[in-house]
């Protein structure tokens, strides 16, 4: 059943604010940046909201881990294939993302 749209607004707003909230968080304590990750996930499934295509590469699907290039999680871009492929350190999730070139 959808929910009003005055409560998906408030779930699409809390759900910025819990991901901006993992990432400042991060360095300072990462179980707390995770447990920031796993509610912005539960909020977007309860309200039925969908989330922006950034937001959903910010984290793994897998463990709830915040993806930041170097700390968990190696980049690597595929010429050939043009993919953008990201693989997280906690629980070796390999995510492929393609990529265009600009003309």
């Amino acid at each position: 059943m959808k929910k009003p749209d005055w409560q998906q607004d408030i779930a699409k707003e809390r759900i910025g604010i819990l991901l901006a909230l993992a990432e400042k968080e991060f360095r300072k304590n990462p179980s707390l940046a995770q447990r920031y990750v796993e509610l912005a996930r539960k909020i977007s499934l309860r309200y039925n909201v969908r989330m922006r295509k950034e937001q959903k590469r910010k984290f793994c699907k897998k463990c709830n881990c915040l993806l930041l290039p170097g700390a968990t999680s190696t980049v690597r871009l595929d010429s050939k294939r043009k993919l953008l492929i990201i693989k997280c350190k906690n629980c070796n999730t390999i995510y492929r993302q393609p990529y265009k070139l600009r003309k």
